[in-house]
């Protein structure tokens, strides 16, 4: 019975409508018992699905809104206001159904994202292509994709080149070119071309299935100040129902106590603040910013210093080799096979750069390197065809006992100030090279850090594990607030304490992985771009999908809107109540128009809310032309 009511709520406000206006009708024409069970029908009708609610939450020990409004309900039959209670409870109804299409509108951007996910996937079995449901895909399913086709799962390019459009998972509307070896990412689309891939991530390991998991689970969760609205409500209804009763006693007003109750009721604070909630982080799902929910949301709009990360987070995280320099007579394409094997077991950006180097020059890579060992921060140790080697910066060298020359240190400190990072290679304990990489500093981080710190940032700081020289040319040419490089991952965590320690509110951002420690440290943990993304979600508390500095400051400056935004509707909420109340006291307010105004303030602090699902949509825009212009 009660799910059936519930399922026809809808059905039943409409109805009690067509009720009040046939009562208007009776009343217009004299007939007045007419009206009168005309309002009585409208009134239990109406009325059903509040008393069951209040019924339920007085079983679960909890003081509902739907509890003051039946109480008042009943005192309005008591005395035989049959109007008054046929509008109260058709005006909860009516404001219930538009409160739920409302909310729905602030979910919008989960739905969108939803509705994204593919359903089926086109795999080659025994070599037939067959269409089967998405679900079925398994790992190891090589999959066809076309022209206009969702990618089904997660994975890598087989065969083929293609252009695809990746905002399901980055926000970015701008096509990215995705040719062999290329990731590609469930929920993104085929723009042109055709591609065959390896299904790597299915189901619900894809990035997608966790991207909307992770929604669903940050618009559930609450803030600070929604915990403290749900303690405050649970004392204040009852509160209320006690103060009807005082009102009466004093002003032996029965009418007067009972539109005391219902302008009392909570509803525009209690709904406010997990509205714009659900709203923020919803506006930030749209353009590939993932907020864990909205506690994580109110510490992200009191941060006051940044802490970066320089490899893939300042810089573009795509390093290229600028020299290879041989100390022992070899040829550099010698050095290069040796050192790339050894890097294969790294997941460094600077040595699967030497790997992609060895690639692109054709550099056969047999094998696996023997006693590897990552030194986390300084480099790797391996033997590769018999040979011991050591791969890495001046600590490495010096923790193996490897003597660097003069001329060797020399030219490792010009490649620095010009911008390198200096990669020292020693075969049998002798440096045999130095392998230049360098990297480019993102377009869009001057610009973002510049919008930063124009909402409130006071500091920015980079920590990195590269050499000073190319770490100070970078802070530099950002004019960072402090550097401090050749930090082991250990270091970093200790500097981002003593920040905090110093009364810092501090935001950490990096790749995902190694600087997982130093992201879990900080008050906020910030994980940029696509690399190491299964790290990045577990560990941080805001993922950032897109390879941009922008969508972080978009992600900041939307925490401070929203909450801004549960700001104002708390004041207004209060302010809203405040103004009834006197006048129920001072008589100029009665239980049908307050009841009106009531549920009018609920709605306008919904519609408040709602503006955020639109904030920076123009700014957005824009950078997304701009980028387009760039590709183009």
């Amino acid at each position: 019975m009660i799910k059936v009511i519930n399922n026809h709520k809808n059905h039943i406000t409409a109805i009690t409508g067509g009720l009040l206006v046939l009562a208007l009708a009776f009343y217009l024409n004299g007939l007045q018992d007419f009206q009168n069970s005309a309002l009585l029908a409208a009134t239990f009708l109406a009325g059903t699905p509040i008393f069951i609610k209040a019924y339920q939450a007085l079983r679960m020990k909890a003081f509902s809104i739907e509890l003051l409004v039946t109480i008042a309900v009943i005192g309005a039959l008591f005395i035989g206001e049959y109007v008054e209670s046929a509008v109260v409870t058709f005006l909860f109804m009516f404001g219930d159904y538009l409160e739920i299409r409302t909310l729905n509108k602030t979910r919008s951007s989960l739905k969108e994202l939803v509705d994204m996910a593919p359903q089926e996937a086109t795999v080659i079995r025994e070599g037939e292509q067959v269409t089967i449901p998405v679900e079925d895909v398994i790992e190891g399913d090589r999959v066809v994709i076309r022209s206009g086709g969702k990618i089904p799962v997660d994975g890598s390019i087989l065969n083929g080149q293609a252009t695809l459009n990746e905002a399901a998972v980055t926000g970015e509307s701008v096509p990215r070119v995705k040719r062999k070896d290329d990731h590609v990412f469930s929920g993104t689309i085929l723009d042109n071309g055709y591609i065959e891939m390896a299904a790597e991530k299915v189901g619900d390991d894809t990035t997608f299935a966790k991207i909307i998991e992770l929604v669903e689970e940050a618009q559930e969760s609450k803030s600070k100040t929604e915990k403290f609205l749900d303690r405050f409500a649970n004392i204040y209804t009852p509160a209320i129902v006690v103060l009807a009763v005082l009102v009466y006693a004093l002003t032996r007003d029965l009418h007067t106590a009972i539109t005391f109750l219902v302008v009392a009721c909570p509803g525009a604070l209690v709904i406010g603040t997990p509205v714009s909630n659900v709203a923020g982080i919803g506006n930030g799902a749209k353009n590939g910013v993932l907020v864990k929910g909205g506690e994580v949301m109110d510490n992200f709009s009191k941060v006051d210093t940044l802490v970066f990360d320089k490899t893939g987070t300042l810089t573009k995280g795509k390093p290229e080799i600028t020299d290879i320099k041989t100390f022992d007579g070899e040829a550099p394409d010698v050095l290069l096979r040796l050192v790339a094997q050894a890097e294969t077991i790294s997941e460094h950006h600077l040595g699967q750069t030497i790997v992609k180097e060895a690639k692109e020059r054709k550099i056969t890579l047999e094998g696996e390197p023997k006693d590897a060992n990552v030194i986390k921060g300084n480099g790797i140790r391996a033997t590769v065809d018999g040979h011991v080697l050591a791969i890495g910066n001046r600590k490495l060298m010096g923790s193996e006992n490897i003597e660097i020359p003069a001329d060797v240190g020399n030219y490792a400190i010009e490649r620095e100030k010009a911008g390198n990072t200096a990669i020292f290679a020693a075969v049998d304990g002798h440096i045999a090279g130095i392998f230049s990489i360098a990297d480019q500093i993102r377009e869009d981080a001057p610009r973002a850090l510049a919008e930063m710190r124009k909402n409130g940032i006071t500091k920015i700081i980079m920590l990195t594990g590269d050499n000073k020289h190319t770490a100070e040319l970078v802070a530099s040419r950002l004019g960072l607030d402090e550097v401090h490089a050749e930090l082991l991952p250990e270091d970093k965590v200790e500097i981002v304490k003593q920040l905090k320690e110093d009364g810092h509110v501090v935001a950490m951002a990096g790749d995902g992985i190694n600087d997982a420690p130093s992201i879990a440290t900080a008050d906020i943990g910030i994980a940029m771009g696509e690399g190491g993304t299964d790290v990045s979600m577990e560990t941080a508390d805001v993922v950032l999908m897109a390879d941009r500095l922008m969508q972080f400051s978009h992600a900041f400056s939307l925490s401070k809107a929203t909450i801004r935004n549960m700001k104002q509707n708390t004041f207004f909420a209060i302010g809203i109540a405040s103004v009834l109340l006197a006048g129920v006291l001072a008589g100029e307010v009665h239980l049908a128009s307050g009841m009106f105004i009531h549920e009018a303030s609920v709605l306008l602090v919904i519609l408040n809310a709602m503006r955020l699902i639109r904030f920076n949509q123009k700014v957005m825009k824009a950078k997304e032309h701009k980028l387009q212009a760039a590709h183009a």
